[in-house]
């Protein structure tokens, strides 16, 4: 009986209590998706819809100082460099979640990250008053910073606090959150709200009010036990985490899965970007995280949220209710990233990829069609408005949330920090070029600049197709063997899973009858 239970657990079936969702758990992907993720949405969109008021008040400034009005070519750089430094402060901040989660921990970093966010909005909150617009570009890098780490971090620690059979749901939260951060801007954002003359500083200000309430709250929620155990090598305080995020004392097959993970990894050690990017080992997860990181970044979401003003407006929709239109848009975002949650533990990830991705391609073809068509054919309009609805379902089911779920799964403790590092710059430095280039490539190609999305989506359903496994309701250990044979090695391990470990005083366990095995 004891060798078949055992079986059982390595096969993924025995999940037992430890797979329910509870209080804890359910509060901590709360508060820590709030606190972060919320915002990095929050700032995506927040000077969308004040831009005129803020420009005007750059260009009153610049008068009030020099006596003469601002030159219009060096407004629009300034207002460019508001816009841009945002995610070219993502891709500084991607560039330190390395050592900052392998030093301070996944919660010690989201703490310290709360500083960046509290301090960017006090400087933006105070800009007009202050009469400086200068603090408002430095606010941006700093604010992107901010979202850098906010965006890696965050999905690495709950899919670490997550139960297997949970983790991608869970892993689904943070995106759904950014969805949230990016429509109640877009709500406050109204001209009968806060995006006016008076109330734009305001609107700014305002969201270093989640990371007060991130840095009050989440001192009080268990650190990852998988952070604790694997790379503090304390074993009292990881099962303590772990019993209080399942509700219940025995937690021993999780602590027993962690050991052999730990025990494959000791010859490789702490992964670096470098050691990373050279090690057979994980040269298809590398490969596989880039490709979905650029193909959820260049497949043209910014892009169609630019074009969906105009389309709508080619429809027959009135300039004053364009703005209501778009909070619309960003509900639909809402909705269906809500859907994601509740999906991807059924539906698998890897479905919801192939999924997400066709209908963005689909989409983008159609809608090249819909744009050339609208002034000779009437009802075009609306099947632009379909395509861009369409888009946006497909995009928020499984291109931007997925991604990130599978760095957490494809990658062990180890090598998991410098794979979020990899992938966080590639999504920053892929946003960021978006931005750089799409407007040239719409004077230059028009509507047929959704051909080159339409071929970026293709191209990634097809290597997500032929290269990404299924990590659904599989371990971490599961998840690197199916990845080993692909790559072409071994992994030494256990042969047996022990019931035979104590702990000894100092938090260490001590293993017996260890054989080990290539697999």
């Amino acid at each position: 009986m004891k060798r078949k239970a055992e079986k059982q657990e390595s096969s993924g079936c025995n999940e037992g209590p430890k797979g329910k969702m509870t209080l804890l758990l359910a509060l901590v992907a709360l508060i820590s998706a709030f606190g972060s993720s919320f915002q990095y949405g929050y700032n995506v969109s927040v000077i969308n819809s004040p831009a005129p008021f803020m420009q005007e008040f750059y260009n009153r400034t610049y008068l009030d100082r020099n006596g003469v009005p601002m030159d219009s070519s060096f407004q629009t750089l300034l207002w460019s460099l508001t816009v841009s430094m945002f995610p070219l402060g993502g891709f500084f901040g991607s560039l330190m979640v390395w050592p900052m989660v392998n030093n301070c921990g996944r919660k010690g970093t989201l703490l310290i990250n709360n500083l960046f966010s509290i301090v960017a909005a006090i400087l933006m909150g105070t800009s007009e008053v202050a009469k400086t617009f200068e603090v408002i570009i430095l606010s941006r890098i700093i604010m992107g910073i901010y979202a850098g780490l906010a965006s890696n971090v965050v999905p690495m620690f709950l899919g670490e606090l997550s139960p297997k059979n949970l983790r991608g749901a869970i892993g689904v939260v943070p995106q759904l959150f950014i969805t949230v951060g990016i429509l109640v801007a877009q709500i406050l954002g109204l001209n009968s709200i806060l995006g006016n003359a008076t109330g734009w500083p305001i609107l700014l200000g305002i969201t270093g009010i989640p990371s007060l309430i991130q840095l009050v709250t989440l001192p009080f929620f268990p650190e990852s036990p998988r952070y604790l155990l694997l790379q503090k090598g304390n074993e009292e305080q990881a099962r303590r985490a772990l019993q209080k995020l399942r509700g219940w004392d025995d937690v021993d097959d999780e602590i027993k899965e962690m050991l052999q993970e730990d025990r494959s990894e000791k010859e490789e050690g702490q992964f670096t970007v470098f050691s990373l990017c050279t090690f057979r080992g994980l040269r298809w997860q590398l490969i596989s995280i880039i490709v979905m990181m650029m193909g959820q970044q260049l497949s043209g979401i910014n892009a169609v949220f630019y074009y969906a003003d105009r389309i709508f407006q080619s429809a027959g929709v009135d300039n004053n209710s364009v703005q209501y239109v778009t909070v619309s848009i960003g509900a639909i975002n809402v909705v269906m990233t809500l859907v994601a949650v509740f999906i991807v533990e059924s539906l698998g990830r890897r479905i919801l990829l192939l999924a997400g991705f066709g209908f963005c391609c689909v989409s983008c073809a159609v809608l090249t069609l819909a744009l050339n068509l609208q002034n000779t054919v009437h009802w075009m309009s609306y099947l632009s408005i379909v395509c861009v609805i369409v888009y946006i379902i497909g995009h928020a089911i499984g291109a931007s949330p997925i991604p990130f779920v599978m760095i957490t799964e494809m990658f062990l403790q180890s090598s998991r920090p410098a794979a979020f590092m990899v992938g966080g710059s590639v999504h920053w430095l892929s946003n960021f070029t978006v931005g750089l280039v799409f407007l040239y490539m719409e004077a230059g190609l028009g509507p047929y600049s959704f051909l080159i999305f339409c071929a970026i989506c293709l191209a990634t359903m097809v290597y997500i197709f032929f290269v990404v496994p299924e990590t659904k309701n599989k371990t971490f250990m599961e998840i690197n063997r199916i990845m080993a044979k692909r790559n072409k090695v071994e992994i030494q391990e256990e042969k047996e899973e022990l019931e035979d470990f104590r702990t000894v005083p100092g938090g260490q366990a001590e293993k017996k009858e260890i054989f080990s095995s290539g697999l």
